[in-house]
């Protein structure tokens, strides 16, 4: 099919992008490298967000929901025409498959850095596409993808087309409106589930019905179309790990292909992106079978959260790509120009609790940081595509993803070991994430050995998930990991200041209990304690850590960044190690490595530090615990020292007392409360 060029596309100085998060800072990295100025649109809970602030110009939408911002189309224009903007770039997600907005800039002179309104209407209809491609040669998976929407019909087209089925949106994405149906038993029932998600989410009902392939891959194909009637194929992706129907995983080249079916399904993809007028960057999506079957599934119109992948096999910036193409260029390179060097994956970072199904988190990050240095990784082949830095807030108004990480190397076992150690790298703290979550997917055996498909997460639910126990060695690391600091708090040479054990012509000893942070430990868990004994010849020497009836030979050696090596009887291992919490009450034990994650709450249980507490008005709680009592009413005068109330956590009790002469004016808490660590307890009084 030969494509008319497109008369509004033209060079332009001053780059839109109406988007928000990583890809918003991504566009606007190449932008300026290409010496475009670029803008940036906000809502007003983004006021001070990343892309705002790394941007040339900004320009306020309106308030935090997306309808009212980022989707009011008008409100954009607007802007562009505000800050003399030639073209916009939609970023993927709110109006990046817009037709109407296609139209609208078309309308405005303004360039949209994407394909034709008429192409994402093709591909935007399910069943209307699903009939292109039958017709342009791309195969299909079994259904139904006919106008006829009558239960019975549909019902009758599951039988003949045989179960299980999947019913799917004809209108939808993203995982909204779709079941798998097993039985004839149920299909009316998802029929119905999937009516009301279609309406909710897109205001139309109509569906369509595939086969449900039992243990397909998610493959796709990268593709790019110029104004001059040309077309690539950048090779192809795997996308197969994902929860409710949203990737987590990717990697490229998929596992497994051989050249001549990434020749078929390179061909077919194009052939998909030609038949509807295609321009731009977009991806044709396939379902790959066991026997090497492939299936033509949906095109997404857009550039994908997954391309960075792609541009590390291949060493092209495909955004530069979108920019030339959007300016009447030609495609940058032919496809036999095009070739595939080593390995990629990329993980993507949610703000979100796995162990809560994937519920999304809110919060603050008090840190957000890599250390690249500290974990022995390559810059050039480790990657963190970010729309957040440390101070930012994560709210409930838009997508939880934070970041992607990508790595490269030159084969897939290398590229997953620098995989594994980036996550172990990457500290993020003030928000619940899916990090860990994604060690152990990068980590599992079967992810290893490529056994994939769509349903890999449900088929290994029960090693994912499963409650891992800590082991003597990781209690002894954190243990030395809590005396470190014990040893880094003595602020002069006077044994008076000193907080590591210190004791003239006799050994270091000190006591510190480990649990887990996540919870208070009561009488039924007596286990979730653990009490360490280290003791230390002099200052210099190995600790001996005595715990579970053994004991270890102990040493700490800080190396670059936030990486240690820890050595227990002569077995050395390196790790990221960070200590949680704030100010000197950083009692939170966090230890990474490229294979998993512990944290672990420490507290020293043979002495009590009371120096911190002398120049305070009010009084925090050290850790998570109960109170037990209160010792003094309030309102009540006291001295120095004198003990004001008692907490107990991890089954000892710490006494709290005062920090000057001075009185109480209020407690905030009563006996049998339970706090949380940084609690203000009570306010305290200091005489003048």
């Amino acid at each position: 099919m030969t494509r008319t060029p497109n008369n509004n596309a033209q060079r332009f100085d001053t780059l839109l992008v109406a988007n928000r998060g990583e890809i918003a800072c991504r566009v606007m990295r190449t932008a300026r490298a290409m010496g475009l100025r670029t803008v940036a649109v906000y809502s007003d809970a983004d006021a001070n967000a990343r892309h705002v602030r790394e941007a040339d110009e900004a320009v306020r939408l309106g308030p935090a929901a997306a309808r009212e911002s980022y989707l009011n189309v008008e409100a954009v224009i607007e802007a562009a025409r505000r800050t003399g903007a030639g073209a916009i770039h939609p970023g993927y997600g709110f109006l990046s498959e817009n037709g109407p907005f296609v139209e609208a800039l078309d309308a405005a002179g303004i360039t949209f850095v994407g394909p034709p309104a008429s192409a994402i209407a093709a591909m935007g209809d399910k069943s209307a596409a699903k009939a292109r491609m039958h017709d342009a040669g791309v195969p299909l998976v079994p259904g139904y993808h006919g106008e006829g929407q009558d239960d019975a019909l549909l019902r009758d087209e599951a039988e003949r087309i045989g179960y299980p089925v999947l019913l799917k949106a004809s209108a939808g994405g993203g995982g909204k409106g779709m079941r798998v149906v097993e039985s004839s038993e149920a299909f009316q029932a998802a029929l119905d589930g999937c009516r009301r998600e279609s309406q909710a989410a897109f205001g139309d009902q109509r569906m369509l019905i595939e086969k449900y392939l039992t243990q397909p891959r998610h493959v796709e194909v990268q593709v790019f179309c110029d104004t001059h009637g040309d077309g690539v194929y950048l090779f192809e992706r795997d996308c197969s790990v994902q929860r409710r129907h949203q990737k987590v995983l990717e990697e490229a080249p998929a596992p497994g292909m051989t050249a001549e079916l990434r020749r078929q399904m390179g061909e077919a993809a194009v052939r998909a992106a030609k038949e509807i007028g295609y321009v731009g960057a977009g991806t044709v999506e396939f379902l790959l079978d066991v026997d090497g079957s492939f299936y033509f599934m949906e095109m997404n119109t857009r550039l994908q959260v997954e391309h960075p992948v792609t541009e590390m096999i291949t060493g092209q910036d495909l955004v530069e790509w979108q920019l030339r193409v959007a300016m009447g260029e030609e495609l940058p390179l032919a496809q036999d120009e095009l070739t595939i060097t080593g390995h990629s994956f990329e993980a993507r970072l949610y703000a979100e609790d796995p162990e809560q199904d994937f519920l999304p988190a809110t919060g603050t990050l008090s840190r957000f940081a890599m250390d690249l240095a500290g974990a022995g990784l390559d810059p050039k082949r480790v990657r963190l595509d970010s729309g957040v830095a440390t101070g930012d807030v994560v709210s409930m108004h838009y997508d939880p993803m934070l970041a992607k990480l990508i790595v490269h190397a030159d084969d897939r076992p290398q590229a997953l070991a620098t995989l594994n150690r980036a996550l172990a790298a990457l500290d993020v703290q003030g928000v619940v994430t899916n990090r860990a979550f994604l060690q152990r997917l990068a980590t599992h055996p079967a992810f290893r050995n490529a056994d994939l498909d769509t349903r890999f997460i449900e088929r290994n639910e029960a090693t994912l998930f499963a409650e891992r126990r800590v082991d003597l060695e990781e209690y002894a690391g954190a243990a030395l990991i809590g005396l470190h600091q014990l040893a880094r708090e003595c602020e002069s040479d006077s044994p008076w200041d000193r907080h590591d054990g210190f004791r003239l012509n006799a050994a270091h000893t000190i006591r510190i209990a480990l649990c887990d942070p996540t919870h208070v430990p009561n009488e039924d868990d007596a286990e979730a304690v653990v009490v360490v004994e280290g003791r230390r010849e002099a200052e210099g020497s190995p600790w001996q850590l005595t715990l579970g009836g053994r004991t270890f030979a102990a040493t700490l050696a800080p190396l670059e960044g936030d990486a240690v090596a820890i050595t227990l009887d002569g077995h050395r291992r390196r790790m990221q190690a960070r200590l949680v919490g704030e100010g000197r009450e950083r009692n939170v034990v966090v230890m990474v490595d490229p294979q998993r994650e512990t944290r672990l709450f420490w507290r020293r249980i043979d002495a009590i530090d009371h120096g911190h507490h002398e120049a305070e008005s009010t009084l925090t709680a050290p850790m998570h615990g109960t109170v037990v009592a209160l010792l003094v009413e309030a309102g009540a005068r006291v001295e120095k020292g004198m003990p004001l109330m008692v907490m107990e956590a991890m089954k000892m009790e710490h006494t709290l007392t005062a920090p000057a002469d001075g009185h109480v004016e209020s407690f905030h808490f009563a006996a049998g409360d339970t706090v949380g660590q940084g609690d203000v307890l009570l306010e305290f009084a200091a005489d003048e």
